[in-house]
């Protein structure tokens, strides 16, 4: 499903943010990517999502080299990875509705089709009876769930999630992640970064740690879900 191999991203004045990082993320599993505050979790999750490229090295999604993948191709290539942002990146003057409706409106579904699909993404996340409600008037919780809601409207095969909980408390925290799992349940390919190890081997999933750029090797992480 996912694959890097050799891959580093080096920006201008030389820092480089990730080096030589190979991994796979298997279809349908749930990988955790963790690590301190610049490690690199943000610059690898923007690799996957063609919002950078990489400097070497190589990307497979679904069997598809995202080298060869050309500009006008890209919003194309974005249906299928679902991004959830920490800081949700809601438009606060529409209504929740309008917000979780947006990729499919982007995307040309017929507008019949889009009260429906609206419906089940909020109906899963418990947000059902928000919609007409403004970002403003939610909490969050709320608010990230919403977007979590548009993330997966267009039913990605892949869902990547930069710090979803960095600005919850613990038990909104374990709320939001559990969400996540229960996405994966249904077949969807979750990659989240996140740097709260309690909460990680809470849930027992698999998670790859990442250190100034680094693929930390499992038997140095310290725990037995650790790997690559």
């Amino acid at each position: 499903m996912i694959q890097f191999s050799e891959v580093s991203k080096r920006y201008h004045g030389g820092n480089e943010a990730l080096a030589n990082v190979s991994f796979s993320v298997e279809h349908g599993e749930m990988v955790f990517l963790t690590g301190p505050s610049g490690a690199g979790k943000s610059t690898l999750l923007k690799l996957l999502a063609l919002i950078e490229r990489p400097s070497r090295g190589q990307i497979i999604v679904n069997g598809q080299n995202l080298a060869g993948i050309r500009r006008r191709r890209i919003p194309h290539y974005r249906r299928q990875v679902g991004v959830v942002f920490q800081d949700h990146k809601l438009l606060h003057d529409r209504p929740v509705f309008d917000n979780v409706a947006l990729p499919l409106t982007i995307s040309g579904v017929p507008y019949n089709e889009i009260p429906r699909r609206v419906g089940a993404a909020l109906e899963l996340v418990g947000l059902l009876h928000k919609e007409r409600a403004l970002p403003v008037q939610l909490s969050t919780g709320e608010q990230q769930r919403v977007g979590i809601a548009r993330a997966v409207i267009s039913r990605p095969p892949i869902l990547i999630a930069d710090e979803p909980t960095g600005n919850l408390d613990p038990e909104l925290s374990y709320e939001v992640m559990h969400l996540f799992q229960r996405l994966n349940q249904v077949g969807i390919t979750v990659l989240v970064a996140s740097h709260d190890h309690n909460l990680i081997r809470r849930l027992g999933e698999r998670f790859i740690s990442l250190r100034a750029g680094h693929l930390v090797p499992p038997e140095l992480s310290g725990d037995t879900h650790a790997g690559a």
